[in-house]
């Protein structure tokens, strides 16, 4: 016969809880559950055992990392392919040539945080291809400014229009809830 596993939470998962639920805003007119007090432990034992330390707090999630060109999770392939060839037509558009690289940083923040508030769904960004073999500063640059945390959480995807081109970048924004 087989024996059947006491339930409630352990004290681990108890505090992974606390950790997690100290991140979360409630609702208007809605609080946090009082936290119910934990059951009574069993008696120590009396051998000395080390005892592990609490779980770090748990990190809040983030959507994973954006690369130009790299097929991101959460899109379809045919909306891929298409955003991926250039079929997808950007509603709006930036180009960076002839700007430093802090004011290109600040401005394609400032353009995507209002593209996504204007309801945009593909944006371009226009870095030009660069004198070197790995490109210029900003089209080296922009792959890690779309990765900042507040822009991450607005991009679905990013790819070169055409293989040929790689001085522009067509981003695909998150619909707006």
């Amino acid at each position: 016969m087989m024996r059947r596993r006491q339930r409630g939470l352990s004290e681990a998962d108890r505090a992974l809880w606390r950790a997690y639920a100290a991140e979360i805003i409630p609702l208007p007119g809605r609080a946090l559950p009082p936290e119910p007090a934990p059951p009574p432990a069993p008696p120590a034992p009396v051998a000395k055992v080390p005892v592990a330390a609490a779980p770090t707090p748990a990190r809040r999630w983030a959507p994973p990392d954006i690369a130009v060109n790299t097929p991101p999770s959460g899109l379809d392939d045919r909306r891929w392919r298409d955003l991926r060839r250039g079929r997808i037509a950007p509603e709006r558009t930036i180009d960076l040539h002839g700007r430093r690289a802090q004011d290109a940083h600040a401005a394609v923040h400032a353009f995507l945080a209002d593209a996504y508030a204007d309801g945009l769904r593909c944006v371009a960004v226009i870095t030009g291809r660069g004198s070197t073999t790995e490109g210029g500063v900003l089209r080296r640059e922009l792959p890690h400014w779309l990765n900042a945390p507040d822009l991450r959480r607005i991009i679905l995807g990013a790819a070169h229009p055409h293989r040929a081109n790689t001085g522009s970048v067509h981003v695909l924004l998150r619909r707006r809830r």
